[in-house]
């Protein structure tokens, strides 16, 4: 089992801990704890919408593809240590990761 340190760039959401078990995405372990975080192509690599920023704990997943890096070349705001969450395969083991979620309100498709 994997732990998570959430965080969120926009001010009225807390830090938040979760439990993800192993061979789950990123993405799926905020939706199923019910974080919103926005994945318009369904977590097939195929937008940026889901985009996060990976604080720590980068070698608990999977590496970063030359497609995946394609569609962080497209997010809103990325930097080095941009990764899409649907990408981001927790990998034989356990540990804590602790990752952003940048600001989801300038994302076509948001929900309100």
């Amino acid at each position: 089992m994997y732990k998570i340190k959430v965080n969120f760039e926009e001010a009225d959401h807390e830090t938040v801990h979760i439990e993800v078990e192993e061979g789950h995405s990123v993405l799926e372990g905020l939706l199923l704890n019910d974080i919103h975080i926005n994945h318009n192509c369904g977590g097939v690599c195929a937008c940026s919408t889901c985009h996060i920023y990976v604080e720590s704990g980068e070698d608990l997943i999977a590496e970063i593809s030359d497609k995946e890096e394609d569609f962080i070349d497209r997010a809103i705001n990325p930097r080095i240590e941009s990764r899409l969450a649907c990408q981001c395969v927790l990998e034989d083991g356990e540990g804590e990761l602790e990752v952003t979620v940048p600001d989801q309100s300038n994302i076509i498709g948001h929900e309100h």
